[in-house]
């Protein structure tokens, strides 16, 4: 029933409110403690049809309004008439602090109180969703591709590299090959020691925290941000609901583009329950999934936070088990990540490989980067944060396409930690071949652009991560875009010194370098094939295994979307290539 309260906060204070499920919850602990609480005669604020003051409001205010759900409204009699969503205690005590005048409190509805506050700060919230990194942190933003001195190193390391093929091409071409064998190599057999780490948490796992009961846990934030996606929201919201989480404890953002008529209109015939509210971002550049996000931080309540794509199928334990996992470790575990892998890996060959790719990375790969306590780039979603950490690193680079990982490496250079959580989500595998190169271009100009990012300062990235977390970074981060760009230059060196009439290499130094090359090669497509085979072991999947016999041929897709990722980072370096979902045979995940 609606009503009116007043909390004992320091003197007494008029507070006109309609509880909502969760302040409920802090109500009756609030009374458990010895929070006085009396009745009063109820008054309630609508919004929309009464809209505040912008005069009364302060910028300087905004985090306090968006964190406390507050918004100054009129001055009646002398007093401001604050209109608040939750009267706990504690949001109270922080409203009172922020005035130096006699207050009086009213209730609002939380959707329309935040709607209040988007219209006075549209402006200023679009740019520091857009901006909010590149002004506190600018050398860890992307929004310049390289820096005067990484333009000038890379200059000169050209013109070197020409002069040398002009003057001595053989030797040129023989270093160039050996460099390429070796970097080939290096990447290759860091991810077998990775994978021998991450297989022996299969068999010496620690246990599992013990679960926080239902009365003990916060609220949670899942933020879902959606672009062209009206076609899935069905899917998604029922994913949504079947989370075994108390909804009332769920604050669920569904964040959309404000160009996005159809998506808009989809969520607007939907039955959502209160705990799903859509935010919508004002157009701006750039069109990034990381600004969208970035935008809807300001308004997320939760003490953690969540990021699931509109395709995700988490598994309905999740977010429990991310509360027991965050609960039981140390403050500096910032983030949790946990597994992928999808739901349609059976329709074609290419989501098979896909599958295999994703298993052996999130199942063996990073939890092999995690027992070596090294910098850990994140998935693209269900990257679960504490939602004050996330804000203390200013969330994700808008100009980074692919945050994820960006996001991973700045939270070991912050003093935090990622580590896995052993939860999956399931997605939909792109099972297109178009579709899937220019999602694995961008993938790749991502990680392009994190190493150039945090190459900018070497001596910091060492500082920060240390030795081992700087080479881990050189040969994950790195290694991943580096061997795909080498891959066919390997096949084509090894056709070249072996075809008729061709002689690349000469003398005992070339000789050398071909048998390095061709071991190189013929080594690391071997060991491609044997961790692409090793990946579905510890899902059970085995029926897959005998297509990584095949992964060489995908290892030559990958290397044609590195190629593109070049041409694009230089020519569309902030450009978001859209994955399109909904389109598998494949409708629904594993039961």
């Amino acid at each position: 029933p609606q009503q009116r309260l007043g909390m004992g906060v320091g003197p007494s204070v008029d507070c006109d409110v309609v509880p909502h499920a969760s302040a409920a919850r802090l109500l009756r602990a609030a009374g458990a403690k010895g929070a006085r609480v009396q009745s009063k005669p109820f008054r309630f604020i609508d919004l929309k049809r009464d809209p505040p003051d912008p005069a009364l409001s302060r910028t300087s205010d905004l985090d306090k309004y968006c964190t406390h759900l507050f918004l100054p409204w009129r001055r009646e009699a002398g007093r401001l008439v604050v209109a608040c969503v939750e009267p706990t205690p504690i949001h109270l005590a922080h409203i009172r602090a922020a005035y130096r005048e006699p207050v009086v409190f009213a209730a609002a509805e939380q959707g329309a109180l935040l709607d209040a506050v988007e219209s006075q700060y549209r402006e200023r919230l679009t740019h520091e969703a857009v901006y909010g990194l590149a002004e506190a942190e600018p050398e860890l933003c992307a929004n310049r591709t390289v820096t005067k001195g990484q333009a000038q190193t890379f200059a000169c390391l050209t013109i070197a590299g020409l002069i040398a093929i002009l003057l001595w091409p053989r030797f040129a071409l023989a270093t160039l090959a050996g460099f390429l064998a070796a970097a080939y190599l290096a990447n290759i057999l860091f991810r077998t020691v990775l994978v021998w780490l991450g297989a022996a948490e299969i068999f010496d796992a620690p246990p599992p925290p013990a679960p926080v009961a239902d009365e003990d846990l916060p609220l949670y934030t899942i933020l879902v941000p959606l672009y062209r996606e009206a076609n899935v929201l069905p899917a998604l919201t029922r994913s949504l609901r079947g989370l075994d989480y108390p909804p009332d404890l769920l604050d669920i953002k569904l964040v959309v583009e404000a160009d996005d008529a159809e998506t808009r209109a989809a969520l607007n015939d939907l039955n959502l329950d209160p705990c799903f509210r859509t935010i919508v971002v004002p157009p701006s550049t750039p069109r990034t999934k990381p600004k969208a996000c970035n935008y809807a931080l300001r308004f997320a309540h939760g003490e953690f936070i969540v990021i699931f794509d509109a395709e995700d199928r988490p598994e309905p334990d999740q977010l429990k088990k991310a509360v027991a996992r965050f609960r039981a470790a140390p403050d500096t575990v910032g983030c949790l990540q946990a597994r992928l892998n999808f739901y349609n890996r059976d329709e074609n060959w290419l989501t098979r490989l896909f599958a295999l790719d994703y298993a052996l990375w999130f199942d063996f790969l990073l939890p092999g980067l995690d027992a070596l306590a090294v910098p850990m780039p994140l998935g693209g979603t269900s990257n679960h944060f504490r939602t004050s950490v996330l804000r203390a690193i200013h969330g994700w680079d808008s100009f980074n396409v692919t945050e994820d990982a960006d996001l991973g490496i700045r939270l070991a250079r912050l003093g935090h930690r990622a580590t896995t959580l052993d939860s999956t989500t399931y997605e939909e595998a792109t099972s297109r071949s178009g579709d899937w190169l220019k999602q694995r271009s961008r993938w790749l100009k991502g990680y392009m652009q994190t190493w150039l990012v945090h190459m900018r300062n070497p001596r910091a990235l060492w500082k920060h991560a240390g030795p081992r977390g700087f080479f881990a970074f050189q040969l994950f981060i790195g290694g991943t875009f580096v061997s795909s760009l080498a891959n066919p230059l390997m096949w084509a060196i090894f056709l070249a010194s072996h075809a008729a009439g061709i002689a690349i290499f000469s003398g005992p130094f070339g000789e050398i370098l071909a048998r390095a090359s061709l071991f190189s090669l013929v080594a690391g497509n071997a060991l491609f094939v044997y961790l692409a085979m090793l990946g579905p072991y510890r899902r059970g999947w085995l029926q897959l295994t005998p297509y990584g016999i095949t992964a060489p041929f995908y290892w030559l897709l990958i290397s044609a979307a590195a190629y593109r990722a070049v041409w694009h980072l230089i020519r569309r370096p902030f450009h978001w290539e859209k994955t399109r979902h909904g389109i598998s045979t494949f409708a629904s995940p594993p039961g």
